[in-house]
């Protein structure tokens, strides 16, 4: 090869070089104009955008009941297994007030490692439901990457040992067995089952920063009489 064709074929690299990042930047610009609710993992990558939909729970108000449980197998599976549902209530017989009853709800995460540990994009933010975190079942192929990647014990990313796929909390965007609207625009059946009104939907984003953002005080001055601290 001459010094002039390599000369030549240098600046076509450099050239293509240039028009691939002028692309990036473009691109970028164009979606952190066209959707304002995105949060940027690093220099290069967008990031998901945002969930337009949480789950906040009281841990101190919760009784531990499972109803909440009951009521999202049975409105998911048309089943009560606990096994099955997607919010989990954890219980420690030996355990004190308030660290005896553990509830684990999925965060919808910002950054939501689950998303971005699925190989098939099965696990995915829905745009047909204000970017909730949710499994299609038909692209699920069982390698349960989503499930250990996600950060929190339990896992937010339950196994549906029956069904042989991953699964989640979608904000009862899909519930066959249930005739109420669910999703972030709708209702949720753990939310209108909970008897201690312990859960509630918000929209706005918690704060990220371990567990005080998922776990507000909801209590009200009526709880004391029933011997729940208030504050």
């Amino acid at each position: 090869m001459s010094s002039e064709e390599l000369g030549s074929r240098q600046k076509g690299v450099s050239r293509r070089r240039f028009l691939k990042m002028a692309g990036v930047v473009t691109t970028g610009v164009i979606l952190a104009e066209a959707v304002p609710r995105v949060f940027w993992l690093d220099e290069a990558v967008a990031a998901i955008p945002v969930s337009g939909g949480y789950l906040l729970l009281d841990t101190k108000k919760c009784a531990g009941c499972c109803s909440c449980m009951l009521a999202c197998s049975l409105a998911h599976e048309g089943k009560e297994n606990l096994s099955l549902s997607r919010i989990q209530i954890t219980q420690n017989a030996y355990g004190h007030f308030p660290n005896d009853i553990t509830p684990s709800q999925c965060r919808q995460c910002v950054d939501p490692a689950c998303l971005k540990a699925c190989p098939t994009g099965a696990l995915h933010a829905d745009p047909k439901n204000a970017n909730v975190r949710l499994v299609d079942a038909t692209r699920c192929i069982g390698c349960q990457s989503c499930i250990k990647a996600c950060p929190f014990t339990p896992s937010r990313v339950i196994w549906n040992f029956e069904g042989k796929h991953a699964q989640k909390c979608d904000l009862c965007a899909n519930t066959p067995y249930w005739k109420g609207r669910g999703g972030p625009n709708g209702l949720q059946a753990c939310v209108e089952i909970c008897p201690m009104k312990a859960i509630k939907f918000t929209k706005e984003v918690p704060v990220q920063d371990g567990d005080a953002g998922y776990s507000p005080n909801l209590r009200g001055a009526n709880w004391k009489r029933l011997g729940f601290p208030i504050d």
